[in-house]
C-alpha cells in the first residue's frame, strides 16, 4: 500500500517515519524538496498533484489554513490528483477548510478524513498519539488501520468535530501550560524547592513531564510546540468557541499572555511562557 505524505515539518515526518518503518511504502511531498529528501523515507514528488496521484491513501500535515488552501488547490494541487482514494488532513486548521476540502474532494470521487492529533513527535513515534477521527463512518473505517499505526483512534463525529475538539484541548494545554509556569515561579518565590513543586504539578497535569527541561532547565529549543502555533490554535479555538455563545475569560487572558511571549519567543516551545514569571519575580526583588 503506497501513502503519500504532504507537508514534513517536525510532526508530518514523525509520521512519515512511523509509518515507513510499518512497512508501508511512501510518496513524500514538501514545500522544501530537500527536507523530504532529507528524511530518505521514499521517493519524492514535484508537486502535491504528483504525490497524490496513483497513491492508496493521502495524508497531509501543514502548518495552517491557508498551507492547506495552498497545497490542495491550483492545477498542481493534491485535489488534482484525486482519483476515489481517501485524504487524511491532520493539520489543525479549524473546520472551514475542511468544508472546502470536502467538497472539492467529493466532485473527484475522493473521501476526506479530518485527524488531528494529540500527543507529541515522541508519542509518535512510540505509536502512542490520539488521533481524533472526524468523519463518515464509513471513511473513518477505511483509514483506521492506517491510523492505529500512530496510536488510538477516536471516532468524535461528523467532519468538522475533531477540529473543534482539537481547539478545544490545544486551549487546555493552553492554560495548564501558563498555569505551571506560574505556579511553579510562585512556589519557587514562597520559599519551596522548585524540583519538589514541579513533582507535584505534574501529578495533577501529567503532560507538563514532556516539558520538563524547559520547566526546570531552561532549555526551550527545539521546540515540541512552538509558541506561534500555540497562539493561532488559541485564536482559532476562542473564535469558534464564541461562534457557539460559550463564555471563555480564562482562556482569553491565557491568550494574551502567550501573545505576549509570542512577541520575543515565538519560535521557542511553549514551556518559555516560564521565562515571563522569571523577569517578573526579578523585578520584584
Amino acid at each position: 500500500m503506497r501513502i503519500a505524505v504532504l507537508g514534513l515539518g517536525r510532526m508530518g515526518s514523525a509520521v512519515a517515519a512511523r509509518l515507513s518503518e510499518s512497512g508501508y511504502d511512501l510518496v513524500l511531498w514538501n514545500r522544501t524538496r530537500a527536507r523530504a529528501e532529507a528524511r530518505a523515507l521514499g521517493p519524492v514528488a514535484d508537486t502535491p498533484a504528483a504525490a497524490a496521484r496513483g497513491a492508496d491513501a493521502v495524508l497531509s500535515s501543514l502548518t495552517d489554513a491557508a498551507a492547506v488552501r495552498d497545497v490542495y488547490e491550483g492545477p498542481d494541487g493534491a485535489r488534482e490528483g484525486a482519483s476515489g482514494q481517501p485524504f487524511v488532513e491532520m493539520s489543525t486548521t479549524g473546520r472551514d477548510v475542511l468544508r472546502e476540502l470536502a467538497q472539492a474532494l467529493r466532485e473527484r470521487g475522493s473521501p476526506l478524513v479530518e485527524a488531528p492529533v494529540l500527543g507529541t513527535v515522541t508519542a509518535v513515534r512510540a505509536g502512542r498519539l490520539m488521533v481524533l477521527a472526524g468523519g463518515r463512518p464509513d471513511d473513518v473505517a477505511r483509514v483506521t488501520p492506517i491510523l492505529q499505526v500512530l496510536g488510538e483512534v477516536r471516532h468524535t463525529g461528523d467532519l468538522g468535530t475533531a477540529a473543534d475538539l482539537k481547539l478545544v484541548a490545544n486551549c487546555m494545554l493552553g492554560v495548564v501550560s501558563v498555569a505551571g509556569a506560574e505556579l511553579l515561579a510562585g512556589a519557587e518565590r514562597a520559599g519551596l524547592d522548585r524540583h519538589l513543586a514541579f513533582s507535584v504539578l505534574i501529578s495533577l497535569a501529567p503532560g507538563l513531564e514532556t516539558r520538563r527541561a524547559g520547566y526546570l532547565d531552561g532549555r526551550h529549543r527545539p521546540a515540541l510546540f512552538a509558541v506561534r502555533d500555540l497562539l493561532k490554535d488559541l485564536d482559532l479555538g476562542l473564535g469558534r468557541l464564541h461562534q457557539a455563545g460559550a463564555s471563555t475569560p480564562l482562556v482569553g487572558l491565557v491568550r494574551e499572555l502567550v501573545a505576549e511571549t509570542a512577541q520575543a519567543a515565538a519560535d521557542s516551545d511553549i514551556s518559555v511562557i516560564t521565562t515571563r514569571y522569571e523577569k517578573q519575580a526579578v523585578g520584584s526583588r
